[in-house]
């Protein structure tokens, strides 16, 4: 599974010798993204796709596994840039191809986790530009929604664009953290109501990014088994 990122990685980079928008690139790493999608046999259902509009954007979605990106890809339907760690940026292969199709690199700024944790170098400001973060910072080792860092928040109401929140549903059971076999499970890509930021101002950015972390987890919920295990618990117990 490990060697499909970089083949196709290998092939964005050498597009880019003559294709300098990224567009090529994106679909690249779209096809990358099907063809991962239906090696590991699971079948992904996008909830809300009429708010995936294609308009300047970010987008926000929790973490959870490898195959997230690949389901992120494959299920928005147009173009986009990811934010990703600048220190990706000195992998071979993903590294080059990251930087020659303009995607979006941040730092992470570990001792200011609840300031400013992320510094982005390019952002939605750009005309037509959509991001999708994954705000977590990393996956989750518990397979649920985490607390979010303030990148999005920060870069959404920079560029005064609107926030898209989406919860990915599953893919922890595909391929949990730190395995390398995918269990085939059925996939859920719930897309929530955008939060807009027009007019608003950097002293919000906390209180954009709590609502983001409390949408992502309810629709994180509202969808997930969790929900109805939990549920069944507390029945247990009441009898």
């Amino acid at each position: 599974m490990r060697w499909r990122p970089l083949f196709f990685a290998s092939i964005a980079v050498a597009v880019s010798l003559f294709e300098k928008s990224g567009r090529w690139q994106h679909r690249i790493a779209q096809t990358w993204a099907r063809v991962s999608v239906a090696i590991s046999g699971t079948r992904v259902t996008v909830l809300g796709r009429e708010r995936l509009k294609a308009q300047p954007a970010v987008y926000v979605a929790n973490h959870m596994s490898y195959m997230d990106t690949p389901v992120i890809f494959s299920s928005l339907p147009f173009q986009f840039r990811i934010v990703a760690k600048s220190g990706l940026l000195k992998v071979p292969f993903i590294g080059w191809w990251l930087r020659r199709s303009g995607q979006v690199s941040v730092d992470v700024a570990i001792r200011a986790r609840r300031s400013r944790a992320w510094q982005a170098r390019r952002g939605p400001s750009r005309a037509g530009c959509r991001c999708s973060f994954f705000p977590e910072g990393g996956r989750t080792e518990t397979g649920e929604p985490a607390k979010f860092l303030n990148g999005p928040a920060f870069m959404a109401i920079r560029a005064q664009v609107p926030v898209t929140p989406m919860a990915l549903i599953g893919t922890h059971e595909l391929l949990p953290i730190h395995a390398s076999t995918v269990h085939p499970v059925p996939v859920t890509l719930a897309v929530g109501e955008p939060v807009e930021t027009q007019g608003l101002t950097m002293k919000q950015v906390d209180e954009v990014t709590k609502l983001l972390e409390e949408q992502v987890a309810a629709l994180y919920y509202e969808h997930s088994w969790r929900k109805k295990a939990c549920s069944a618990v507390r029945d247990a117990g009441k009898e």
